[in-house]
């Protein structure tokens, strides 16, 4: 399991793209993890799934609801990690009203999610692999701090929990 110090994994998540402009063509556009990161503070978390109960409820409108205090704690973007496409993290963009605030990324084959060590699966429950619910901040692509949640809790991922360490 990735630990802190630990480089983020170099990987390439996807992300939906409304509109055309710094370079991303309009749909799904590839992102970069280790370029996306180098040189910027990222408040990223992680979830098991777009439009699940918690995710959708707590911990996406918290970080978003969070997103200028982030900012004025020297962070340069919160990052949304989920093992589902690109066209349904574009579609929870728009529902949840992430706008500039929240990246919203596919993990689509969980690559990043084995590469962290923080798969969760839920086979039994028709989801498949997934990933783990947890936050971390990254400074310049390294894990600065890292919380993961215990099986089906929320305690410890949210955005009060990791603003706190951004503002440390």
């Amino acid at each position: 399991m990735i630990q802190v110090g630990d480089t983020i994994p170099a990987t390439t998540l996807m992300e939906y793209s409304e509109v055309e402009g710094e370079g991303c063509s309009i749909g799904p556009n590839a992102i970069d993890v280790a370029k996306a990161s180098a040189g910027k503070t990222i408040a990223l978390f992680a979830l098991p799934g777009a439009y699940t109960p918690t995710c959708s409820a707590k911990h996406v409108p918290g970080y978003v609801q969070h997103f200028d205090d982030f900012k004025a704690a020297g962070v340069d973007e919160i990052w949304c990690v989920s093992v589902n496409d690109a066209f349904v993290m574009g579609a929870w963009a728009r529902e949840q009203h992430t706008g500039a605030k929240v990246r919203m990324l596919a993990d689509g084959s969980a690559d990043f999610a084995k590469a962290t060590g923080l798969t969760l699966d839920l086979t039994s429950r028709g989801m498949g692999l997934r990933s783990n619910r947890y936050s971390m901040l990254v400074k310049d692509g390294k894990v600065a701090t890292l919380n993961v949640e215990g099986p089906g809790k929320f305690e410890v991922s949210d955005a009060g929990t990791l603003l706190a360490q951004a503002k440390a």
